[in-house]
């Protein structure tokens, strides 16, 4: 399955994508069972960024595939690397619980030579109440 990318609309600026996939499934390599996670894809584009479409295909043929939680989340970080060649990307793969255990695998990329700039924090505004006693 190919994942597709578009060009980046703003590639002179660092922004961050944040993508939710709520229902991945993939089998046990051992049981042949199905396991269920939650994908958490967190990036900040180069020159492209990953086509939602492709995305949402690629995810759903590991449907029928036998992987470890380990192995198959760094594979689809992999493959997102390859393909769209972000600054940066981390992957957080919440596995639901199996046998009373639960399995969480973050990986992550970091393109050669990128640093993020600081966070900026900006103090939220309180408004004064004007009511008079």
């Amino acid at each position: 399955m190919n994942l597709e990318t578009f060009p980046n609309p703003k590639p002179e600026r660092d922004f961050h994508i944040h993508i939710q996939i709520p229902e991945f499934t993939c089998l046990c390599p051992k049981t042949g069972q199905p396991d269920f996670a939650a994908l958490t894809l967190d990036y900040i584009p180069d020159k492209h960024c990953v086509e939602l479409k492709s995305l949402k295909l690629y995810i759903g043929s590991f449907r029928e595939k036998g992987a470890f939680h380990e192995a198959v989340t760094n594979q689809i970080l992999d493959d997102l690397v390859q393909a769209a060649q972000p600054r940066f990307l981390r992957l957080t793969a919440r596995f639901n619980v199996r046998g009373g255990i639960f399995t969480n695998v973050e990986a992550e990329y970091r393109k050669p030579g990128w640093q993020t700039a600081p966070r900026v924090e900006i103090a939220a505004f309180e408004p004064q109440s004007n009511t008079r006693g």
